[in-house]
């Protein structure tokens, strides 16, 4: 496999990641209420120790293809939670000794982030 089948395996991946999301997120919510966004904090969780998991254990233990490694970290779990995707990529700086570029990716990830967000909705009104 190669090429284009990559990206059908990052695009099947992400189909099944989002449906999973949406379908934990309402889970979730029918369970606690819509209140406190209890099902996107438990999603970032297991999203994040899903793919620290599979990260490691796909270069280590049990290699896998370059397109079913695409398919798991990229698309689906990425597809169920982006936060999983930075949670990896600032723990990869940590491990390879670049702490002040994981501090500002971290810092400059959620302060940009919220004023992003904020202006995307000052631009929505």
């Amino acid at each position: 496999m190669g090429g284009l089948a990559i990206w059908g395996m990052v695009a099947l991946g992400g189909a099944i990641g989002s449906l999973a999301r949406f379908g934990v997120g309402l889970l979730v919510a029918a369970l606690t209420g819509p209140r406190y966004p209890w099902g996107t904090l438990l999603i970032n969780i297991a999203g994040a120790f899903a793919i620290g998991w599979f990260a490691e254990l796909s270069l280590g233990r049990m290699p896998v293809s370059p397109e079913f490694r695409a398919f798991v970290v990229v698309g689906l779990c990425g597809g169920f939670t982006t936060f999983s995707s930075y949670s990896l990529q600032t723990l990869e700086l940590l491990r390879g000794g670049e702490m002040a570029a994981a501090l500002a990716y971290m810092v400059g990830s959620a302060v940009l982030c919220l004023l992003a967000v904020w202006a995307g909705a000052l631009v929505g009104r």
